[in-house]
């Protein structure tokens, strides 16, 4: 979208003032609200921002400022405030792109595949719980009748939140999306709104509105969003489930199927290298899709008290089974059931494609998929079968994912040294800031215990 193009966009939306966004490490949505008439100087400026205030951005109070440039295809009126609209932005510093900034890396990543002729599509499965805080800080489920042992797809729980979930759509489609189901699901007080795969970049940008988007209709009506992996231990976590396929960039055609698979399950070769660059570096990969401490609550052995698992514990692909990492639902695509709602979808996306890409480069053969529930496999077949545990902590991934020559590469490096390196010493904070943490489970089993 040209410059007068936007211009012409904005007015005849009726747009009177323009978030100019960019998220740091956590994927925190940062912002400013910039009246419509400083659209120029928006557009050829920036809008300013003191990095080290933002978030984890490498930078520190004696830095510059960082200009946030806008990405006049990323133009989104809200439907919520349809005053206002939005446009995702990318981080500079003294006129050049700023390395440690999640969209920027994404960028640079697909910029990498784009040399090979070859356009990453992604869509997401955005899981979240919707909940009460109460004035002892305690959380509950948003509706009090949401108390059933097997609440997945229940259409009274649906029912019971149908204006909001009705509203999210309608918003979803208002912005071009095409919101296509939302249901109820495993886990009291946990929905999924889905929406249409595009581009990498496209997607991404549509995650961070959407969880804009949520939390604020959520804040209206007294309740709270999150997409925080585990918010109770008993119960399902929020996942991100990621489909991805590649495409070729300049005659948008599939490379991922293939009718004549011999293994069955639809996927071209190149799928299948996609597929094993993935698995073979899946300890590092969980740490950037799996970003946080609450996350490997999600990610463990064995189903919740609500009946069910959705979420992976060993390295493995197959067919529509949902005990492994990567699942095929059909035929051209995968589906990475690793990733969780505290995922940046900047990073996640730019470390799945960094994988998946050096799978291809090194012609990696995933081996046969696995058609077992390995939920019910002892630890011993597991391990006779070759097949790996996903990291136990967010320790363990960061350990792994310096390790990683690869996304090492991918990741990019700046001025304070390699992102993974920067990544992973913010992430090692955080687990010890956490884990340092006496909890109220460490006194009940340790209190009397000598």
């Amino acid at each position: 979208m040209t410059p007068d193009e936007l211009k012409s966009r904005i007015a005849d939306d009726g747009v009177e003032f323009i978030y100019a966004m960019f998220v740091e490490m956590h994927g925190k949505p940062c912002a400013k609200l910039v009246p419509v008439t400083a659209i120029d100087d928006l557009l050829e400026v920036g809008a300013g921002f003191a990095g080290f205030a933002a978030g984890p951005l490498s930078q520190n109070p004696a830095d510059p400022d960082i200009l946030a440039i806008p990405d006049p295809d990323s133009y989104v009126q809200f439907p919520w405030q349809p005053n206002v609209a939005a446009m995702q932005c990318d981080a500079t510093v003294e006129g050049e792109l700023w390395p440690y900034a999640p969209r920027v890396i994404l960028q640079q990543v697909l910029a990498r595949a784009a040399e090979q002729n070859l356009v990453l599509k992604a869509g997401a499965e955005v899981e979240y719980s919707l909940l009460r805080r109460h004035e002892d800080g305690s959380l509950s489920v948003a509706d009090e009748r949401d108390v059933s042992t097997a609440p997945c797809y229940d259409a009274r729980g649906l029912t019971a939140v149908l204006d909001h979930l009705s509203t999210v759509s309608r918003h979803m489609d208002a912005m071009g999306w095409g919101n296509y189901a939302n249901d109820h699901e495993d886990a009291n007080g946990q929905f999924e709104q889905n929406f249409k795969y595009a581009d990498a970049l496209t997607t991404a940008d549509r995650l961070i509105v959407l969880r804009l988007m949520l939390h604020t209709l959520a804040r209206r009506d007294g309740r709270y969003v999150t997409f925080m992996p585990k918010p109770f231990a008993d119960k399902t976590g929020n996942g991100l489930h990621t489909h991805l396929s590649l495409w070729t960039a300049d005659s948008d055609e599939p490379l991922f199927h293939d009718d004549d698979d011999p293994r069955g399950l639809g996927l071209s070769e190149m799928a299948y290298q996609f597929t094993g660059g993935i698995l073979d570096h899946a300890q590092g990969l969980t740490g950037v899709v799996c970003p946080t401490v609450n996350s490997f609550k999600r990610i463990g052995v064995g189903p919740p008290d609500s009946g069910a698992t959705w979420a992976p514990s060993y390295v493995a692909y197959g067919g529509n089974n949902r005990t492994q990492m990567i699942r095929i639902p059909e035929g051209g695509r995968l589906e990475v059931r690793v990733p969780d709602g505290s995922a940046n979808p900047y990073l996640a996306l730019a470390a799945l494609l960094a994988s998946g890409l050096d799978g291809i480069e090194r012609a990696v053969d995933p081996g046969e998929p696995n058609t077992d529930n390995l939920f019910t496999l002892s630890l011993d077949e597991i391990a006779a079968r070759g097949i790996a545990a996903l990291p136990p902590t967010l320790l363990h991934a960061m350990d792994a994912l310096v390790a990683d020559d690869a996304l090492r590469s991918a990741m990019g490096s700046g001025r304070d040294g390699d992102y993974v390196d920067y990544f992973a010493e913010v992430k090692r904070a955080e687990f010890r800031a956490v884990n340092d943490q006496v909890s109220p489970a460490e006194i009940d089993r340790y209190l009397t215990l000598m």
